[in-house]
């Protein structure tokens, strides 16, 4: 099997850990939201410090008699961690006057704060698993994207312009940088290596309804269909190679139809030298949701026993079982009802 020798793409790929990423509005990292909290709280605690200090007349010690600045710190950190050993306390009228009006609220943000970075953490992590199960349990017919970059992009773009909500698109890639580019335009996603089959696992391979696989490496892709087929024996697999002659071995993997990137490119870019007009159309009947689209769909009720040219849509291909029969092919006349066809109408608008 030939193999590109020059991926910058795989080069560029950083080896991490598996697991899922789900689409959401990513709040600021936990180092930065800890250490603004530890700085409220140090603030807090220089505050207080200040206030016993500036008022210290009115303060008693046990021991000396006499509160000075590293007794003021004393005094606050034990009040504000409410241990209150009782060896320093307010005497004074204005002393304790500030313990009730500003001391005691101090302590009560102090708790807050360092209580809350806990319960916060504990709580993010109890609501991210929750949501994963219950995202894993709803997960079902879903369509499972192998590779997430031109190409990977593009199918996902068309899959969602017939229809297919985004809710319904997993993304899996080994670098996590592409994967949050997946979840900023709403997509799950799984960072992992897709040749795993606890990879494919974790998106739920052995349910979804079809693969597309969209990897920089042949060789990869051929592993990745291996582990996909393996997985899920009924799925709907399609895969792109940049050679022609790995497509066979493509097939024999597993895949139910190969895209060769690399002729497929050419074969348009010869189209449009030759005719640029039909390379135009061309290039719009393989971008839905604009101008013309090419589109599959069952044979409707009326259409039953009638002739391809009686249809209402401009009928290309017939699909009888596993055949396929040419709109001028004798045999695609009549019309069954088990048939399906491949048929160019107008784009509709998208709803909103």
């Amino acid at each position: 099997m030939k193999l590109p020798s020059h991926d910058a793409a795989a080069r560029n790929q950083e080896p991490v850990s598996h697991h899922v990423q789900l689409p959401r509005n990513l709040p600021a990292g936990p180092l930065r939201q800890v250490g603004r909290r530890l700085l409220i709280a140090l603030l807090v605690m220089v505050v207080t410090v200040l206030l016993v200090y500036l008022d210290r007349d009115g303060y008693y010690d046990n021991a000396d008699d006499s509160v000075d600045f590293l007794d003021s710190v004393y005094y606050s950190t034990v009040t504000l961690s409410t241990t209150g050993y009782g060896d320093i306390v307010p005497h004074s009228d204005s002393a304790r006057l500030i313990n009730v009006l500003l001391v005691t609220p101090l302590r009560v943000l102090f708790l807050i704060i360092l209580v809350g970075t806990t319960l916060e953490v504990l709580t993010e992590r109890t609501r991210e698993q929750f949501r994963l199960n219950r995202w894993r349990s709803a997960l079902r017919d879903h369509t499972i994207v192998v590779g997430f970059g031109t190409k990977g992009r593009s199918a996902v773009q068309t899959l969602c312009a017939t229809g297919l909500r985004k809710d319904q698109v997993v993304v899996v890639d080994p670098n996590h940088k592409v994967i949050e580019s997946a979840n900023a335009e709403g997509f799950a996603g799984v960072v992992g290596d897709a040749t795993r089959s606890d990879v494919l696992l974790r998106a739920e391979g052995q349910r979804a309804r079809q693969f597309v696989i969209a990897t920089q490496r042949d060789d990869t892709a051929v592993l990745v269909t291996l582990t996909a087929r393996q997985l899920n024996k009924g799925a709907n697999i399609v895969a792109a190679v940049r050679e022609e002659e790995n497509a066979p071995l493509l097939k024999q993997s597993g895949a139910d139809a190969v895209i060769t990137s690399a002729s497929a490119a050419g074969r348009l870019l010869g189209l449009s030298v030759h005719s640029p007009s039909a390379g135009a159309v061309m290039e719009d009947l393989i971008q839905q949701g604009s101008g013309l689209d090419l589109i599959e769909r069952p044979v409707v009720k009326s259409e039953v026993g009638k002739q391809v040219r009686e249809t209402e849509d401009l009928v290309v291909t017939v699909l009888r079982g596993h055949r396929l029969l040419g709109y001028d092919n004798p045999e695609a006349s009549p019309l069954q009802a088990t048939d399906r066809l491949i048929v160019v109408v107008r784009a509709r608008p998208p709803v909103e």
